[in-house]
C-alpha cells in the first residue's frame, strides 16, 4: 500500500518541479535581441516594435506592441516571454526592461517562458563624485 501511495505522488512532484522553473538574463524586446542591441535598445521598441518608429508616425502610442524576450547569455539564446495575469507590465517597464540579471519564474516550454513572477536587479547604489581628480 505504501509503494502504491509513493508511486501516485511521483507525477505530482514532477509536475510541481516543472511549474517553478526560473531563468536569469537580459530582458529586452525581440527586435533589439535580433539586432544585438542590449544596453543601447531604445524604449520606443516596446510601444511600436522597432527603432525610429516615432519619426514615421505622427501620433504617440501607449499600447505595448512588442514581443518581450529574455536573452540568456550563458546559453547563447533567448526565450520569448509571455507575462501571465499577475504581472503588471508597467512594473516590468519601470524595473526590468533593458536590464541584466532579471529573473523570470514560471513554466518553460519550447523556448517560451510563461512568466508568473519576475525579480529585477536592485538599482545602482548612489555614489559621491568629488569632481576632477
Amino acid at each position: 500500500m505504501k509503494k502504491l501511495f509513493l508511486l501516485a505522488l511521483i507525477p505530482f512532484f514532477i509536475g510541481f518541479a516543472h511549474a517553478s522553473q526560473e531563468k536569469e538574463g537580459f530582458l529586452t524586446t525581440k527586435w533589439c535581441a535580433d539586432r544585438g542591441l542590449f544596453a543601447d535598445c531604445r524604449l520606443e521598441t516596446v510601444f511600436c516594435g522597432y527603432e525610429g518608429c516615432f519619426k514615421d508616425e505622427k501620433e504617440f502610442k501607449t499600447d505595448i506592441a512588442a514581443t518581450f524576450v529574455l536573452q540568456v547569455h550563458s546559453e547563447g539564446k533567448y526565450y520569448i516571454v509571455e507575462f501571465q495575469e499577475g504581472i503588471i507590465l508597467g512594473d516590468v517597464l519601470k524595473q526590468a526592461i533593458n536590464k541584466n540579471e532579471v529573473t523570470l519564474k514560471g513554466e518553460i516550454k519550447n523556448d517560451i517562458i510563461k512568466a508568473e513572477s519576475f525579480e529585477a536587479p536592485p538599482p545602482p547604489k548612489k555614489s559621491f563624485f568629488k569632481g576632477c581628480l
